[in-house]
């Protein structure tokens, strides 16, 4: 027994030497994964900056409908190079539709009426008033050739005829002579045409009714997106089904309306915008010798930058993290910088990245 103790405290006495030799080892740190990014100029102003596509002037184009729906179809895809007036979106326009073509049969209605004022008289027309005109002389001859009968007779013998038949074929010689008068009148209102009056309402009610599916047709167009320029589609917020508005499509993740689409520039250079502190703004040094670098935030990556203008007017700070639009205190000078992508390594426009302004 009391060797199976004494074999047993050895093996404890040789454990806790063992224990306390490992836990006196030191290990050596490990190195970082990447060294935070240091000002390589001795003077250097530091501001924060953002990768977008390069542009002539302003910003990526964020593309906003002018109509509110349901997004129909969605023919392009992220990345895809466009050319301008390129389908981007199309928003259910089944209503808008049939109000356009609506108004467009009203409208070729009332040019059908308009033609038809402008063509009268109708030749057909014409011709049936001239055969009443006929028709009303030859009842005029018959009513006054039976009146000088009747009136030969009575000068011959006063007995022969009575005096109530002799007045009688007076009247119906003068209705007969009335009844021309009025068939003239007629034909002559035919012959005439429309009023002058007639066709000038009708002119303005087409002219209206045109107008108006002009302007129908116009807003059809707006149900449909196109690229106002050439681009690369960087991003496709909405999806088949979803609503849009002139307000944007809304994210559920940021609880916040979104540009429906966003557009860069087609060609692969790329701008970093970056924005220096209305404090730092006297220290900027002249744009010809001004130099710049950006650090790619989680790597050693420095890439020099090529400074391409200022955007001169100072303007409120947001946070660039997550596009908070709050207006703050501190106001901010925009800076656009062009930088060439390096071969190993991705940037895509919306990077967040660190950089230094130099002489």
């Amino acid at each position: 027994m009391r060797k199976l103790l004494f074999i047993l405290s050895f093996i404890g006495l040789v454990a806790g030497g063992v224990t306390a030799y490992v836990s006196a080892i030191v290990q050596p740190p490990l190195p970082p994964a990447f060294n935070p990014p240091s000002n390589p100029y001795p003077n250097g102003i530091y501001a924060e900056g953002m990768v977008e596509s390069e542009q002539p002037s302003g910003e990526n184009i964020n593309v906003y409908p002018e109509v509110s729906g349901t997004v129909a179809r969605i023919p392009v895809t992220e990345g895809l190079e466009v050319k301008k007036g390129t389908v981007l979106l199309v928003i259910d326009d089944s209503i808008q539709r049939a109000t356009t073509l609506q108004l467009e049969s009203q409208a070729q209605a009332a040019f059908t009426l308009l033609a038809e004022l402008k063509a009268q008289p109708r030749k057909e027309t014409l011709d049936v008033n001239q055969a009443q005109v006929v028709a009303a002389q030859a009842s005029l001859k018959t009513a006054q050739d039976e009146l000088d009968k009747q009136q030969a007779a009575y000068d011959v013998n006063p007995k022969s005829i009575s005096k109530d038949a002799l007045d009688s074929a007076t009247n119906a010689v003068a209705t007969a002579k009335a009844n021309l008068a009025v068939a003239e009148k007629q034909r002559d209102l035919t012959k005439a045409g429309a009023w002058i009056y007639d066709i000038d309402n009708q002119e303005r009610t087409y002219n209206a009714l045109y107008k108006s599916y002009l302007s129908a047709n116009a807003l059809l167009s707006k149900y449909t997106l196109r690229a106002p320029a050439d681009g690369k589609v960087l991003a496709i917020n909405p999806t088949v089904g979803s609503y849009v508005s002139a307000q944007g499509a809304y994210d559920s993740y940021t609880q916040a309306m979104d540009p429906v689409l966003v557009l860069g520039s087609a060609r692969e250079r790329l701008n970093v915008r970056c924005y220096v502190d209305e404090i730092l703004v006297p220290r900027l040094p002249d744009p010809s010798k001004l130099k710049a670098q950006m650090s790619v935030r989680g790597s050693n990556v420095k890439i020099p930058l090529r400074f391409v203008r200022t955007q001169p007017v100072v303007s409120p700070k947001i946070e660039l993290a997550d596009q908070k639009q709050e207006r703050v205190d501190v106001r901010v000078l925009p800076i656009i910088f062009g930088v060439e992508k390096p071969k190993d390594m991705n940037l895509y426009p919306g990077l967040l990245v660190d950089v230094y302004i130099g002489e």
